[in-house]
C-alpha cells in the first residue's frame, strides 16, 4: 500500500526520476501533479535469474534520452535548466545481484564495477548538459545487506549504509581527527588519513534541502550534519558561517514544529495529559514556554552575528525536540503494553479452553460456570471502549482489547500462574535474539516435564515419553543452527525424502486406525489421496533439482518449472482442506495435513527446513499423544460426542497447555531463523 508522504523531490522545481517501478511511485504518488516525473522499466525486468546490471544500464540509458530530447524540446529544455532540479537515478541491480548471488560474489563485484562505471558517466553528462559546476551529487543507498543477502536478519551490515557527497556547496575531504574517527570497520578501506563523518539516514533529507535551497519536507526528523559547530559537517564553508546559522534555526523550526503539533492534538485527546517539561514548563525569567524561550535565544544570536553560539543553541533545541517527539510517539506505551500482555494472557486462556480443547480430555467430571466473571469482562471491555473514545484512540485499540477481555477464567486460582505466564512469556521474548533459549524450552518440554508425572504413569507409558523426548530434542537442535545458511540442494531433497519416509511409516498405522473407526471405505479413499500426496512431494523434488542446476547454470528459470511449480503448490495445499472429513480420524487430519504442505518446504527451502518441519510435526503429533496421557492416562482423547460435557471450568494445568502451544507457534515461526 501506498502512503502520500511529503518529500524532498515534491519541495523541488522538478524532479527528474529512473528506476524501480517498486519504488518511484512512492515518491510521485502526492506530490504536486507534473513536479516528480517517473521513467521505470517493466515488473518483469526485475528477474533474480538474470544479469541486473541491465537494470542500472537502462537508467543511464534513460538519463540520456532525457538530455538528447531536451536538444530539439524547448520546453524540457527550459525545465532542466531552472533552479532547484533534482535527478532521481535508482539503481536496483546491486541489491538483486546480492540478493540473487551474496555480496561476495563475483556477479555482485562486477555489479559494483558497473555501478562505479555508471556514477562516473553521469558526472560527466551533467557537466556537458550545464557546464555551469552548479550540482550538487549525493550517492547513498536506503540500506545495506549481510553477508547471505538480506537486509532484515538483523546483521549490523543492513544498516551500514554509504553517504558519499560532492559538488557544489559540498567541503572537501578533511584530514582524520584524533584520536581517529575510524573504527575496525572502516579501517579495511585504506582511508584512515580522512575524517569520516556518519549521519542518520534522515538526515539527509536535510542535507539535500539546504543543498537544493528549497522548504524542508513536512514531518522530516533529519538533522543538518552541519547544524553542531564542534563537528565538521558536509556544507563547504564558502557559503559562509550566517548561511550555516541560519539553516540551523530553520531546522530546529521544522522539528518543533513538529513537535508542537503533537503536542496540542495530544493534549485535546488525553485524558490527565501529562506535557514535556523540558519544552513546556515555564522559564523562571520571562515565564513563557522553554520552546519558544529557547527560540527566542537562536533569533537573538543571529541578530547580533554570533553565529556559533546560534549553531550551538539550536542544536541543543533540536535534540530536545526530538526529545519531545519520542516522547510523545511513546506516550501510550505502558496502555498498549497492557494490551499487549492481556492479549498473551487472553490467548493463553483462549487456546487452552478452544484450540486444545481439554474438553476431550475431560471425562465426564462435574463442570460449571460463572456469571460474574462474564459481567467483569464485559462491564472491563466498556471502560476500556469509553477511555478510547474520549482521546479519540486508533481504531486498532478497539480491536485489540476486544479480544483480550472476553475470555473467562478464575484470577485467584491462577495468580501464581499468571506470575510464571509472564516470566514465561518474557523468556520467549529473549529468545528472539538470543535462539538457544528455544531449545532451552525444547529441553523443559521433552525431558524435565515428564519427570513430573507421578512414577507409575511414567513406568506405563515409558516408551511414549522416550520417544517425546528424542523428538524435542531433535527439534531443539535446529534453533541453535546457524541462521546465515548455505543454499544446499542435497539438504532441500533430505527434507523431501523424510517427508515421504516418516508419511509412508505413520500411514500405515493411521490407515488401520481409519479402518477401525471408519471403515473399509475410508481406508481406501485415504490410500488414494497419500499416494496423490506422495507423487506431489516427489515431483516438486524433482522440479526444484532441476530449477537449481538451470539458476546455477545462470540459464534462468524455464518456464515449465514455473508452472509446474505453482500447480504443485496450489494442489497439494488445497488438498488437505477438501479432502471429505467423514473419511478422517484425529491422525488421519494431521498426516494429509503434514503430507499437503510436504512441497512447500520443498521449493520454498534453502537448506534444512525441511527437515525441521519433520522434526516440528513429529513433536506436535506427539503431544496430542502425550498430552492425552498426562490428562487422563489414555493416549487418546476419551469424551466424544454426547459424553463431552457441555460448559469447562478453567483448570490451573490449562495455562501451561496454553503456553505451550504458544511456544510451539513461536517456534514454528522462528524455529530456522526464518517465518516457517
Amino acid at each position: 500500500m501506498l502512503v502520500d508522504f511529503d518529500s524532498v523531490f515534491n519541495q523541488s522545481s522538478h524532479t527528474f526520476s529512473f528506476g524501480s517501478p517498486d519504488i518511484l511511485p512512492m515518491f510521485s504518488r502526492g506530490a504536486t501533479p507534473g513536479k516528480v516525473k517517473t521513467w521505470c522499466y517493466n515488473e518483469e525486468d526485475e528477474d533474480f535469474t538474470k544479469d541486473a546490471t541491465f537494470l542500472d544500464l537502462w537508467v543511464l540509458d534513460r538519463l540520456k534520452e532525457l538530455f538528447q530530447n531536451a536538444t530539439t524540446d524547448a520546453t524540457l529544455d527550459a525545465q532542466l535548466r531552472s533552479s532547484k532540479v533534482v535527478f532521481f537515478l535508482h539503481l536496483l541491480g546491486l541489491d538483486t545481484t546480492g540478493h540473487s548471488y551474496r555480496p561476495h560474489s563475483r556477479e555482485y563485484m562486477n555489479n559494483i564495477r558497473v555501478v562505479d562505471s555508471l556514477v562516473q558517466q553521469t558526472e560527466i553528462l551533467m557537466n556537458d548538459f550545464y557546464n555551469d559546476q552548479e550540482t550538487s551529487f549525493v550517492f547513498t543507498a536506503d540500506h545495506g545487506m549481510s553477508v547471505i543477502g538480506n537486509h532484515g536478519d538483523g546483521d549490523p551490515d543492513n544498516t551500514r549504509t554509504p553517504l558519499i557527497a560532492w559538488g557544489r556547496g559540498i567541503r572537501g575531504p578533511l584530514p582524520d581527527s584524533s584520536p581517529s574517527s575510524h573504527d575496525s570497520y572502516s579501517r579495511a578501506w585504506g582511508l584512515g588519513h580522512l575524517f569520516r563523518r556518519d549521519v542518520e539516514q534522515a538526515d539527509l533529507a536535510a542535507l539535500m534541502a539546504s543543498l537544493l535551497g528549497i522548504d524542508w519536507p513536512v514531518n522530516s526528523v533529519g538533522v543538518l550534519p552541519d547544524v553542531d559547530p564542534t563537528r565538521p559537517g558536509y556544507i563547504s564553508p564558502k557559503l559562509g558561517d550566517e548561511a550555516l546559522a541560519q539553516a540551523a534555526l530553520v531546522n530546529a523550526k521544522v522539528i518543533l514544529e513538529q513537535y508542537t503539533t503533537k503536542h496540542e492534538l495530544k493534549k485535546a485527546r488525553t485524558l490527565f495529559y501529562k506535557p514535556f517539561k523540558a519544552l513546556e514548563g515555564l522559564d523562571a525569567t520571562s515565564d513563557k514556554r522553554h520552546r519558544i524561550t529557547s527560540l527566542a535565544d537562536i533569533e537573538r544570536f543571529i541578530e547580533t552575528k554570533d553565529w556559533n553560539a546560534a549553531r550551538l543553541a539550536s542544536a541543543q533545541l533540536i535534540r530536545t525536540g526530538l526529545s519531545g517527539l519520542h516522547y510523545l510517539q511513546t506516550y501510550e506505551r505502558l496502555l498498549i503494553r497492557g494490551i499487549v500482555t492481556a492479549a498473551y494472557i487472553g490467548w493463553a486462556a483462549y487456546a487452552s479452553l478452544y484450540v486444545f480443547r481439554p474438553l476431550d480430555f475431560a471425562g465426564s467430571q462435574k463442570v460449571s460456570g460463572t456469571v460474574i466473571v462474564h459481567a467483569t469482562a464485559a462491564l472491563t471491555l466498556v471502560a476500556f471502549w469509553a477511555l478510547f473514545a474520549l482521546q479519540h484512540a486508533p481504531s486498532t485499540f478497539y480491536v485489540m482489547v476486544r479480544l483480550r477481555v472476553t475470555r473467562k477464567w478464575s484470577l485467584w486460582k491462577m495468580l501464581a500462574g499468571v506470575c510464571l505466564t509472564v516470566a514465561i512469556l518474557q523468556a520467549m521474548v529473549a529468545a528472539y535474539t538470543h535462539r538457544f533459549i528455544w531449545s532451552i524450552g525444547f529441553a523443559l518440554i521433552g525431558v524435565v516435564w515428564p519427570i513430573t508425572w507421578p512414577r507409575q504413569k511414567l513406568k506405563q507409558f515409558r516408551l511414549t515419553v522416550v520417544v517425546w523426548a528424542v523428538l524435542c530434542l531433535a527439534a531443539a537442535i535446529f534453533p541453535v543452527l546457524s541462521v546465515e545458511k548455505q543454499e544446499s540442494l542435497p539438504a532441500i531433497l533430505s527434507g523431501g525424502c523424510l517427508v515421504l519416509l516418516c508419511g509412508s511409516l505413520v500411514a500405515s498405522w493411521v490407515l488401520e486406525d481409519v479402518e477401525r473407526q471408519k471403515g473399509g471405505a475410508s481406508r481406501h479413499v485415504l490410500t488414494f489421496l497419500f499416494m496423490i500426496q506422495a507423487a506431489l512431494i516427489i515431483a516438486i523434488m524433482a522440479i526444484t533439482s532441476s530449477s537449481v542446476h538451470s539458476l546455477q547454470a545462470k540459464q534462468g528459470l524455464p518456464l515449465v518449472n514455473q508452472v509446474l511449480g505453482w500447480v504443485i503448490l496450489v494442489v497439494s495445499s488445497v488438498l488437505p482442506f477438501v479432502s471429505g472429513a467423514k473419511h478422517h480420524t484425529v491422525f488421519s487430519k494431521f498426516l494429509v495435513y503434514f503430507l499437503g504442505f510436504g512441497p512447500c518446504f520443498v521449493i520454498l527451502s534453502i537448506s534444512v527446513e525441511g527437515l525441521f518441519y519433520v522434526a516440528y510435526s513429529s513433536v506436535l503429533a506427539t503431544w496430542v499423544v502425550v498430552e492425552s496421557i498426562a490428562r487422563n492416562g489414555v493416549p487418546r482423547p476419551m469424551a466424544t460426542g454426547d459424553e463431552r460435557p457441555k460448559v469447562y471450568q478453567f483448570q490451573p494445568d490449562d495455562l501451561r497447555i496454553a503456553l505451550f502451544f504458544l511456544f510451539f507457534v513461536q517456534v514454528g515461526f522462528f524455529g530456522t531463523g526464518k517465518f516457517v
